[in-house]
């Protein structure tokens, strides 16, 4: 007997996990939260300062909640780029906040697109990044990026001195390394 469109199965089988991804919830998660944010807090506010143009672009989607999802890391960033009421946080996975858009792949992925070094449509159809939600908001935020002069990833750095470029430095050297999935 083939089911109705209409019915759910009173136990749905689990999704399955991201390639890559990082157990997430329990202490490790929240610990992790907790050690990056006065980091991310330091740099939301030092981006707004010195590119709030960046933020003017997203237009109505300064409100959007991103959730942004390195899966190797043990937790997910949830970012919304109001610059009246800037958030830039880590979350364990399970406790993110609704969002508008969901935007999830390899750390250096997404680092890399950060910066433009990636072509994030080539991306997102060889299945690297996925990206759920309001693509129009994605696409905003894409675009506010791609619009900056320079690296942000080498100017985030390069706010915490010598150790912050040596740190992405030795990132981008680490990751290169690592085959994508």
């Amino acid at each position: 007997m083939t089911p109705r469109p209409d019915h759910t199965p009173d136990h749905a089988p689990e999704p399955a996990p991201a390639p890559h991804a990082v157990p997430t919830g329990g202490p490790v998660s929240r610990l992790a939260c907790a050690l990056v944010q006065p980091v991310l807090t330091r740099i939301v506010h030092r981006v707004a300062d010195r590119h709030p143009s960046l933020f003017a672009r997203l237009g109505a989607h300064q409100r959007t909640d991103f959730i942004i999802d390195p899966v190797e890391l043990p937790f997910a960033l949830h970012l919304r780029p109001d610059p009246t009421a800037l958030v830039f946080r880590a979350v364990p996975r399970q406790a993110a906040p609704p969002a508008g858009a969901m935007i999830r792949g390899r750390f250096l992925l997404l680092l890399e697109l950060l910066d433009a070094e990636e072509d994030g449509d080539a991306a997102f159809f060889s299945r690297d990044l996925e990206v759920t939600g309001d693509t129009e908001a994605v696409v905003r935020l894409r675009n506010a990026l791609d619009d900056m002069d320079g690296s942000l990833a080498a100017e985030v750095a390069g706010m915490f001195g010598r150790p912050g470029r040596a740190l992405l430095t030795r990132l981008r050297r680490r990751y290169s390394s690592i085959p994508a999935a």
